[in-house]
């Protein structure tokens, strides 16, 4: 049975809620230029239920940021939710879930890992510290601070 979508405000009343994310992906599974020769997809195959509570959190127009791993690991990129967590088309069975995106911006330089390592503001970004994650919610903070670094202050 596909599971019944809360919104966040009602599961978490007084936790304010994340709107900002990040994703990752290998650029030899899906990568950023194929997002945007796509102009959109459905962000599915995630086996992890970490993961998958957080793209059910997500909500239609929250921002996520693209996160290029493996081969030279960065965040590459802006995109946003389009369309709210559904069953994920992918999964032949269990409770997973899927999301849309559609690519905003380029990042004009992309930010290294090694780079978001070296800054204070950064320094608790769950990208640091559970690494093997895919799909992780970002502070405010985290961020503006990545939008600076890779060119778009905002």
């Amino acid at each position: 049975m596909p599971f019944a979508r809360i919104p966040r405000s009602a599961k978490f009343p007084s936790m304010p809620a994340p709107s900002h994310w990040l994703v990752k992906q290998e650029p030899g599974k899906y990568s950023w230029e194929q997002f945007l020769r796509d102009k959109a997809t459905v962000w599915d195959g995630v086996r992890n239920y970490q993961a998958r509570n957080n793209l059910r959190a997500m909500e239609k127009g929250d921002a996520v940021l693209f996160y290029r791993s493996v081969v030279e690991p960065a965040v590459v990129g802006l995109c946003r939710v389009t369309r709210e967590a559904y069953a994920d088309p992918s999964a032949a069975e269990g409770d997973w879930s899927a999301v849309d995106l559609a690519p905003v911006e380029t990042f004009p330089q992309a930010v290294a890992l090694s780079a978001v390592k070296t800054v204070k503001a950064l320094s608790q970004i769950a990208l640091l510290r559970q690494s093997r994650l895919s799909v992780m919610p970002l502070s405010a903070l985290e961020f503006k601070t990545l939008l600076k670094l890779g060119g778009l202050p905002r």
